[in-house]
């Protein structure tokens, strides 16, 4: 009963989905949407960077000593984490928040920025100090006052765009959030080449660094006054303003650095476990499935951003982010499935021969990641977050103890399996979750 239940409502939601992109009115009917709309512009944003950045790195390992190479994806990497630690959390309670605001809006925005940005340049100061002991590699840095100072500069700019860029999903204007990103992925092919002669030891660092330096000016100039009438940045903290969003800020901390965990130590485990070659198809592998990843996560971030203008609208606003997901995911896995191997062969015959179960793997996880993210984005309207810590903690843990036992016995597949099987057990319950309060009634959709 409660399968042909099911099978209804899919068939139901799948019939108005494939409606949609069936005329050309069909498709500009998307646009309409401000969820649709935001959404898809926020998955250009992601896609456009990606394939940006892949063609930034075949080009530096041709411009660039190998050394070099290592050395500036590792700073790079740093900076990532160090922006990820800055944010305390306050990047989604911007989405949250921003939209009922009204006059506080700006004071909300200088609020954040101004913690964030000191955190940032703290967090930087601290990394730099310690340097010899987290990262021996990167000493060059701090023994060179050019190197230190962009450092810190680029850590902080980095903390921006993050900002800037929930600023502009807040407002229902991710067009400016793609147009920031598509200016760091063009922008920092110029200086690459221009210091490929003359600057060799950081060139490659320095590229990405000024990129992003003049993506989050252009975005401060242009964007943000745009996006939020009459926008002036002003270094302020105001208390009253900012301490509504503290416990909810501080749940999306730790639900982050726990969601992250498995991407940021996976890499790691399978260079110890399996080796450096492993690893490099692990990399290609997770990173072509990230293509996918993006479609959930996209939609959900807007979602936030509309259900958060009026809670009411939340099982609207639900119903349209789930038909977007199914009319884009659902074709992107079949491609992954059909041409996985096709796709490989553009970085190598080796990785098409080591990586496509890995893909063919990662590419079924969307689906039970899609439950998942869309539930993490409702209990965030709702501000309901012991869930969504208890679920990242629980994938988290899941996916590195698996693969720590599976990966010596099926290879790189073994971390696949294990992310697989923790996003499905995870998905078990958000699905209970997602069937007693909407889908029980297929009708209402």
């Amino acid at each position: 009963m409660l399968i042909n239940k099911f099978t209804a409502f899919v068939k139901k939601i799948l019939s108005h989905t494939l409606g949609l992109p069936t005329s050309r009115e069909g498709i500009k009917s998307l646009f309409k949407v401000s969820l649709y709309r935001n959404a898809i512009y926020l998955m250009l944003n992601f896609t456009m960077y990606a394939l940006t950045g892949f063609f930034f790195w075949i080009a530096a390992a041709r411009l660039y000593p190998v050394e070099i190479v290592g050395l500036a994806s590792s700073a790079i990497s740093a900076i990532g984490l160090l922006s990820l630690l800055s944010t305390l959390g306050l990047d989604y309670g911007l989405i949250r928040f921003l939209p009922l605001a009204g006059e506080k809006a700006r004071e909300m925005i200088n609020s954040c920025l101004t913690i964030g940005s000191s955190v940032s340049i703290i967090a930087a100061l601290i990394f730099l100090v310690g340097i010899n002991v987290w990262s021996p590699a990167l000493l060059p840095i701090r023994e060179n006052l050019l190197f230190l100072f962009a450092f810190i500069i680029f850590a902080l700019a980095n903390t921006l765009q993050s900002f800037y860029t929930q600023c502009f999903i807040a407002a229902r204007k991710s067009r400016f959030s793609m147009a920031q990103g598509w200016l760091v992925g063009f922008l920092r092919f110029i200086p690459l080449v221009m210091l490929a002669s003359s600057f060799k030891s950081f060139g490659i660092f320095f590229s990405w660094g000024i990129a992003v330096s003049i993506a989050v000016l252009v975005s401060l100039a242009f964007y943000m006054p745009r996006a939020y009438h009459g926008y002036r940045p002003l270094p302020s903290i105001r208390k009253e303003v900012v301490s509504q969003m503290l416990r909810f800020s501080f749940a999306n901390y730790v639900t982050n650095i726990l969601w992250m965990i498995p991407q940021l130590v996976l890499p790691i485990m399978v260079v110890n476990l399996l080796g450096a070659d492993q690893n490099a198809y692990f990399f290609i592998g997770w990173s072509i499935a990230g293509m996918v990843f993006m479609i959930p996560a996209a939609t959900s971030l807007s979602l936030l951003a509309e259900a958060s203008q009026d809670e009411q609208k939340l099982h609207q606003e639900l119903k349209k982010s789930l038909k977007l997901i199914l009319l884009l995911l659902v074709p992107a896995i079949i491609l992954l499935l059909v041409l996985g191997n096709n796709i490989l062969q553009l970085f190598g015959k080796v990785y098409s021969e080591k990586a496509p179960q890995l893909l063919w793997i990662l590419a079924v996880s969307a689906l039970p990641l899609s439950l998942n993210h869309v539930y993490f984005t409702i209990k965030r309207v709702e501000k309901k977050m012991k869930s969504v810590i208890c679920l990242a903690g629980f994938t988290a843990v899941t996916t590195l103890g698996l693969s720590y036992v599976l990966m010596p016995v099926m290879g790189i597949n073994g971390a696949g399996v294990s992310w697989l099987i923790s996003q499905s057990t995870a998905a078990l319950f958000t699905f209970h979750y997602f069937w007693h309060r909407f889908f029980r009634k297929p009708s209402s959709f």
